[in-house]
């Protein structure tokens, strides 16, 4: 947990001061959820094992502390309704019911939302069904309709007044990275401006126009330069400008965050004070504000902030009750036999599934190339608790492992586009200093990014992490013969990575031979049916040396 403290202060004996001399003072309470990603129940549904996450627990925390505190506003920054087998099975089987991510968002009684960049991903009329739903208002400045340029989702902020005059006002903003990850379906008629030119614009309205004596921005993005130092913890690229917010945008008070899923309190940058609650459901943000009047405004004097861990919090048995009828529907079919593995395509260790060529890594391509009929694919294994297939496969075990709902797509790209890929996905790697293979903290810090790391399928190479980064391909053949940089060459890969995501802009805007509209867990389950049974095999086309 990043916990660096700010200046702390008595909090209790100083308001009591202005009290006793006749001050008028007020405490707000700000809390943040973000990066939900469809989490509902504390459970894990790859293991089907109780865990400390989800709405349900969060709900009992917001209770308790609407109990004690008179002003709270509750926020969720983004990333809320995809995520979980639950969300999945809903958006693909049920969509026409009520969304449960909204029913329990709306019992939980939020002020405000802000769409994240998966909102996006189960398309547009799921989403607008969702802004329908919802008793609160979702917010982004930033995203705007191509034609009006106004914004997409109709209010770019909210404003609560409370009954002793204090105007609070909530500013949305998303990440305008959007356009490189998602479907172009999913985001027609939308336009992605910068959020910091944005928030130039719409906080000096807020301040002076509507007269808000706080603004809070909730912006789903991070940060892109460590916290203390000021220095770039990552590319540039304007997926992450947090940093940039504080430092750059005048009147903002807080800076409510999220999408790296990291666990920030106790922090101001250039007198803003910044949170980010983790993903899941794992923490909920809280902000307090200690406001007093002067001169018939209300100003800040103090601010404070910390993180609410649920492991200890009861999960709030009318958010279960809700949230019933959705998951045994989820778990009947997460337990649907779908076939038969021979051979061993478990992930016993995942340094060593990323380091040669692996019976899993290798199904995934073989199903993305069946699907597309091209003989060029990769993928990746996208985080460290993807376990493989057992012997009897479930949609449990397919959906545990393929963890998005991507689609795919058949990009033409150059041999020259495809080494300037591989040396991408090698410098995932690093060495210590006894010579033992790590990863390298650019795919972990502040985030981990393991699913940016692909191994190939149809082409031939070897990666030599010995050798510099950007120079550690060694071997680079299709069909016996070297890699020609000037041929073109087809490539099947899921959409999120033909536009450019994950930092692998050699494919963005590259032209697109054939579009698999499928989802990939779908596009699984149907190989895996129509063969019953799958051999676990390699043909060692790749392998890491050191």
């Amino acid at each position: 947990m990043e916990n660096i403290k700010e200046k702390s202060y008595n909090v209790n004996n100083e308001m009591s001061k202005r009290k006793e001399a006749g001050m008028e003072t007020f405490e707000l309470v700000i809390l943040e959820t973000s990066d939900i990603h469809g989490n509902i129940l504390p459970i894990n549904y790859g293991t089907n094992k109780a865990a400390a996450v989800g709405l349900a627990k969060i709900s009992t925390l917001v209770k308790t502390e609407r109990a004690r505190q008179k002003h709270v506003l509750l926020l969720d920054n983004g990333d809320l309704i995809q995520g979980t087998p639950l969300t999945y099975y809903y958006a693909r089987t049920d969509s026409k019911a009520p969304n449960p991510m909204v029913r329990a968002a709306n019992a939980l009684q939020y002020d405000a939302a802000v769409p994240g960049n998966h909102e996006f991903n189960y398309g547009q009329e799921l989403l607008m069904g969702v802004v329908k739903e919802s008793h609160f208002p979702w917010l982004s400045a930033n995203i705007l309709n191509e034609q009006t340029r106004k914004p997409y989702f109709g209010r770019p902020y909210t404003m609560k007044v409370f009954a002793e005059g204090l105007k609070v006002a909530i500013l949305g903003l998303t990440t305008p990275y959007i356009p490189n990850w998602e479907q172009t379906q999913h985001i027609r008629g939308m336009l992605f401006a910068d959020p910091v030119e944005t928030a130039k614009r719409w906080v000096k309205f807020l301040r002076e126009r509507e007269q808000a004596d706080i603004v809070i921005v909730s912006y789903h993005g991070g940060f892109e330069r460590d916290l203390d130092s000021g220095e770039p913890t990552e590319d540039l690229t304007g997926e992450n400008q947090g940093y940039q917010l504080c430092r750059e945008v005048p009147g903002i008070d807080v800076l409510l965050t999220g999408h790296q899923h990291r666990m920030i309190a106790g922090k101001a940058i250039n007198g803003v004070t910044v949170m980010q609650p983790g993903n899941n459901g794992r923490a909920l943000g809280k902000v307090v504000l200690q406001l007093e009047k002067q001169e018939g405004h209300w100003r800040c004097a103090q601010k404070r902030s910390e993180l609410l861990p649920v492991e200890a919090a009861k999960a709030d048995p009318s958010i279960i009750a809700l949230a019933r009828p959705y998951e045994e529907a989820t778990q009947a079919w997460l337990d649907q036999p779908i076939g038969k593995i021979e051979g061993d395509m478990l992930v016993h260790d995942p340094m060593e599934a990323r380091l040669k060529d692996h019976p899993l890594i290798e199904f995934m391509n073989r199903v993305q190339m069946d699907a597309a009929e091209a003989d060029i694919s990769c993928t990746a294994l996208f985080d460290n608790q993807s376990p493989g297939f057992p012997e009897n496969v479930t949609m449990r075990d397919i959906v545990s492992n393929y963890i998005y709902p991507n689609t795919f797509k058949v990009v033409r790209i150059t041999g020259m586009d495809m080494k300037a890929a591989l040396e991408r996905s090698a410098s995932y790697f690093k060495t210590d200093s006894g010579g033992n293979i790590e990863v390298n903290p650019a795919f972990s810090n502040p985030k981990p990014q393991h699913y940016n790391y692909d191994m190939w399928e149809g082409i031939d190479y070897v990666i030599d992490i010995s050798k510099p980064v950007g120079k550690r391909i060694v071997k680079l053949e299709y069909k016996g013969k070297p890699i020609d940089p000037a041929a073109e060459y087809e490539v099947v890969m899921n959409n999120y990575r033909a536009g450019g995501g994950g930092d692998y802009l050699m494919f963005k805007g590259k032209p697109v031979v054939k579009d698999v509209q499928i989802d990939a867990p779908e596009l699984i389950a149907n190989y895996i049916l129509e063969r019953k049974v799958i051999r676990a095999t390699v043909d060692h086309n790749w392998k890491v040396i050191f």
